[in-house]
């Protein structure tokens, strides 16, 4: 077809392996394949990548705009038939990863491949079903948000071993007329190779992502009451999910789609979370919360010690097979707790109201919806956001939430399920025309064994379950909660925190 069958001499790339395709949901994320290059003795002292091996790790993405959240506000509708599309451009994305891993030889001979036999096709499909996107937006009576078109460009990009990344540079076009053919649905997923199972390696955490607790300055600040607080608080039980009721879906995010939040969740409170779970399920549903008439479902992403152990999950869809590798701690204490606003009263949270506090893609979508919070035991006074604490002997790890607590007073839920809820800002006051509801916060304490940091390498590491592409950061931690209290438990928590009480 136009190329020469001689196999050019590469100084880089002799084999390629796929460490993970990382499926996000709303139309965009990253799919990452492996590349272990081999370097040419000739060639080891001009790149300056030597090692004892001599082996080189590159990881090369597909990165593309997440489209989901540029959606804040689709008619009812249409959601159905945009969710569509976006799972639609969820398997365009597999399929573009697929191709690529599939070729590899062909990538590698010709610079121009990528972009004339992937990334280009993967546009114009993107393109077509943004098209299509806007178009159901509007015939349901909403608009389109302007430059969506914008969002079908895919990049390639390469990152390297301890996190960080770079822009993949410019490939010029290829004569390969045959380029654009996309590879057919139906085609074979390439062979995956074993995740790492220590961490430094590609699928993170990596000595740069722990911190001693001890060598960070207290760092907490409260919001000081003002008159009128609300000053009580409700504490429901709902164990530590000691019965190991785990799953890998959403139902937030991805109604309907197995294995939507690609790693794997702890859940307590409601027994029936999966996704396919409804309000109806939920209402009739049994609970692990010690007060009955509380039958929400808490849910947040396990956190694992990598040391080798293969757990139920090490071949299965949003265990092993997605980079979340080793041994699930079992959480030790879980403290859930509803507290109020320092500046006037709280309302009743409506029925199943959804909150999502932090992101699971923040490492690649950046910090602005990022709320994650570490510490130790003793040391509480200190939390760390991008980093995993080194505790002291003694000490256990913490992990702590402190949900939205503003409401906009007519919605459950909202299109990128962010714009609904809100937080306050530091003195405590609600956005215009939002409400204070009850704060939700959790406090979840693991025995974790400590990680061995030497010569920037870390062993045994441990972390929390996410998207492969996010290298497991801590940054990227999360918490879930869909409010399914009964109306009378939800007015006495909602009475007593107003009253300055403590009750559960």
């Amino acid at each position: 077809m136009g190329r020469t069958s001689r196999k050019r001499r590469s100084s880089l790339a002799t084999r390629m392996t796929i460490a993970s395709a990382a499926l996000l949901l709303g139309g965009g994320g990253l799919v990452a394949v492996n590349v272990y290059a081999q370097a040419h003795e000739e060639n080891s002292a001009d790149t300056g990548q030597q090692s004892g091996s001599g082996v080189v790790a590159k990881t090369t993405t597909i990165d593309c705009p997440d489209v989901g959240t540029a959606l804040p506000d689709v008619p009812d509708g249409a959601r159905g038939r945009v969710d569509g599309e976006l799972a639609a451009m969820d398997t365009q994305i597999t399929q573009a990863f697929q191709r690529l891993a599939q070729n590899r030889d062909a990538a590698a001979q010709d610079p121009g491949w990528v972009q004339n036999s992937v990334l280009g096709p993967l546009k114009a499909k993107r393109g077509a079903a943004l098209d299509r996107i806007g178009q159901d937006i509007r015939r349901s009576g909403g608009s389109a948000p302007q430059g969506l078109g914008g969002m079908a460009q895919c990049t390639q990009r390469a990152t390297d071993d301890n996190g960080g990344d770079s822009p993949a540079p410019a490939a010029p076009p290829s004569a390969d007329p045959a380029g654009g053919a996309s590879a057919p649905a139906s085609a074979a997923p390439p062979a995956a190779s074993a995740p790492p199972q220590q961490g430094g390696a590609t699928g993170g955490p990596v000595a740069d992502d722990f911190q001693d607790i001890t060598k960070v300055q207290p760092n907490v600040q409260q919001a000081r009451n003002g008159r009128g607080a609300s000053t009580g608080t409700f504490t429901t039980a709902c164990g530590t999910n000691a019965n190991k009721l785990r799953n890998s879906d959403n139902v937030i995010v991805a109604p309907g789609v197995t294995n939507g939040a690609h790693h794997m969740h702890d859940y307590v409170g409601n027994q029936s979370n999966n996704a396919f779970a409804s309000n109806d399920t939920f209402a009739g549903a049994a609970t692990s919360c010690r007060n009955q008439g509380d039958k929400s479902t808490y849910y947040w992403p396990v956190l694992r010690v990598q040391d080798g152990t293969q757990e139920a999950d090490a071949n299965q869809d949003g265990g092993g097979k997605e980079g979340n590798v080793g041994k699930i701690l079992q959480v030790r204490k879980a403290s859930i707790k509803f507290v109020g606003s320092p500046r006037g009263k709280v309302v009743a949270m409506p029925k199943f109201l959804r909150i999502i506090t932090g992101d699971a893609k923040a490492f690649t979508n950046g910090t602005a919806n990022a709320n994650a919070h570490w510490s130790c035991t003793g040391f509480e006074n200190r939390q760390l956001t991008d980093k995993y604490p080194i505790c002291p002997r003694g000490s256990q790890v913490v992990r702590s939430f402190k949900f939205q607590s503003c409401w906009d007073g007519q919605n459950i839920d909202s299109a990128n399920h962010r714009t609904h809820v809100a937080f306050a800002d530091a003195q405590g006051n609600c956005p215009a025309n939002f409400k204070a509801i009850p704060q939700l916060t959790m406090r979840l304490v693991y025995d974790v064994p400590a990680p061995r940091i030497a010569n920037g390498q870390v062993k045994n590491p441990y972390a929390v379950d996410g998207f492969p592409e996010q290298l497991h950061k801590p940054v990227t931690d999360h918490d879930d909660f869909i409010n399914v209290f009964s109306d009378q438990l939800m007015q006495r928590a909602t009475n007593c925190i107003n009253r300055g009480d403590r009750c559960n």
